[in-house]
């Protein structure tokens, strides 16, 4: 998965300086200036350089530095993680009202007819590819329907991370690290980034399969609000791994934000009987695979594997676990002035 080197002419210009000699003091700081310049352009356009052996961390010479990993650095990520995430459940509550709302008007408007007019044979090809797409998203389940999007996102991330010049973009916002400037934004970017097709289709194959439960149990609204924010606490819980540890490196993908949803299927429904793709006649309960891999991501962590984000994996299960038994009760169920405030706010159907 070689990726071609990035370069800029300015690049190119200063190694060029690299072969004049100082003929006097002036020159010689034109020539310390122009090498600092030179070993600065490389540090930050240095091509990616694919780690076999991480999918959480999979670039080897990330420059990160361990002595940014303070603890005092975790408390502008820690406000992040927990004014995002309440602004997804508010926005979630806003959302769903305004999804009522609009089934209340469209019911309690009285049906218009129109004349139908000719059209010619190209907008009706146009009309009826468009009436193909609508077909088919609607026999998609509703679950569906939320999966689609988040893969698409995911997939064009993944795409993006195939463009060589954006590589260096990428990996400044599209994969968390502690220790970078960029902290808070990266948190979110990062649930959807994945540079290795494999960790792609592995993480939407997985969400696929866990996402039509939880949506049918939590409603569109609700589950896109602990998708979101199961992504942001993940990341923050791998920042203090990271930290605490000073185990410095780039973590991308969606497994903290996927396991969330592992983690409230497996505790909602702990009877469900699950099995292994490859291995059908082997089977288990919900209950028993969630333990099963928080237990193999607690030993990752005690262990500092590396192949995973297991402080990830664990900060994600351990949100989907915890909406399931608390969340609903404690924070669904308490939006009651939210959506008489917003109520008053929008002021009722004419």
């Amino acid at each position: 998965m070689a990726l071609s080197r990035i370069c800029k002419i300015s690049s190119l210009s200063s190694k060029e300086v690299l072969f004049l000699q100082p003929h006097n003091n002036r020159h010689g700081l034109r020539f310390q200036k122009a090498v600092r310049n030179f070993r600065r352009s490389r540090t930050t356009n240095e091509e990616p350089k694919v780690n076999p052996e991480s999918l959480a961390t999979p670039f080897t010479n990330a420059s990160v530095d361990s002595r940014n990993l303070q603890v005092g650095n975790l408390t502008k990520p820690l406000l992040f993680t927990i004014g995002f995430s309440g602004a997804t459940f508010l926005g979630a509550v806003i959302w769903e009202y305004e999804n009522m709302r609009r089934h209340a008007i469209k019911h309690l408007k009285k049906p218009v007819k129109f004349f139908k007019k000719k059209i010619d044979e190209s907008f009706h090809a146009s009309t009826e590819l468009t009436q193909e797409i609508q077909n088919w998203w609607n026999r998609l389940t509703l679950g569906e329907k939320v999966f689609v999007p988040i893969c698409a996102v995911n997939v064009l991330v993944f795409a993006a991370w195939r463009v060589p010049r954006w590589q260096p973009f990428m990996m400044k916002y599209f994969c968390s690290n502690p220790a970078s400037q960029h902290v808070c934004l990266p948190m979110l970017l990062s649930t959807f980034s994945h540079y290795s097709g494999i960790h792609l289709l592995a993480n939407m194959y997985v969400l696929h399969s866990f996402s039509t439960g939880a949506v049918q149990s939590l409603g569109m609204e609700q589950f896109l609000a602990l998708y979101f924010s199961a992504g942001v606490v993940s990341s923050f819980t791998s920042y203090f791994y990271k930290v605490v540890t000073k185990q410095p490196g780039l973590s991308l993908g969606a497994s903290g934000a996927i396991m969330a949803v592992l983690g409230y299927v497996c505790t909602q429904f702990p009877d469900t009987r699950l099995g292994i793709i490859l291995l059908p006649v082997i089977t288990f309960s919900a209950g028993s695979a969630i333990k099963f891999i928080m237990g193999l991501d607690l030993a990752g962590v005690l262990l500092g594997w590396k192949f995973f984000d297991h402080a990830a994996h664990l900060g994600g299960a351990a949100w989907g676990i915890s909406y399931a038994l608390w969340g609903n009760q404690y924070i669904w169920q308490k939006r009651e002035p939210v959506l008489h405030y917003w109520h008053e706010f929008r002021g009722s159907i004419k």
